[in-house]
């Protein structure tokens, strides 16, 4: 014959246990999760931001339109671009410029990619001429930034800014 005992604390301890388990899963479960990032796409609120399926010069268009930019004509420029294996002190704080929206050259180190410029119509308060880079590395966005022409001009992510700034 065998006889288990199990007394009231260690019930308790299992309990606890299990629950803490279970909260994890839904934690783990509900929580937005920066895959998403990875896989394509970058959620800012209820929008959706494809990163994905950059092929043509109407995907890389339609990419800035996502974030209220509209084009003059085609493409100013393209050309390929070798990441640097190493990063500098300016290339480093490029990188911070990606960083901060969700993407990081420093994955593609030593790669070479396709850089694409375009002409920004609606820059909101800005007279000057300003351009759209976009960095693709197989048919994905993995950079780039919206800038301005002028020797006194600026350089920011894909974000469009609100007429107030």
């Amino acid at each position: 014959m065998f006889v288990c005992s199990v007394k009231s604390n260690t019930l308790k301890l299992a309990a606890i246990i299990v629950l803490a388990v279970v909260a994890a899963a839904v934690l783990i479960i509900l929580l937005p999760s920066n895959d998403r990032v990875a896989a394509g796409s970058l959620f800012k609120g209820s929008d959706t931001v494809n990163y994905d399926k950059i092929k043509t010069e109407d995907d890389r268009i339609n990419f800035l339109s996502q974030f209220g930019w509209d084009t003059k004509e085609g493409c100013v420029e393209e050309v390929e671009v070798k990441i640097p294996a190493d990063f500098d002190r300016v290339m480093n704080s490029y990188n911070d410029l990606q960083k901060a929206q969700g993407l990081d050259l420093s994955e593609y180190k030593g790669k070479s990619a396709m850089r694409y410029t375009y002409e920004i119509a609606n820059y909101p308060d800005y007279d000057g001429t300003v351009y759209a880079n976009i960095i693709v590395y197989k048919n994905r966005v993995i950079g780039g930034d919206i800038c301005s022409s002028d020797t006194q001009g600026f350089i920011q992510g894909f974000e469009l800014p609100s007429e107030s700034q």
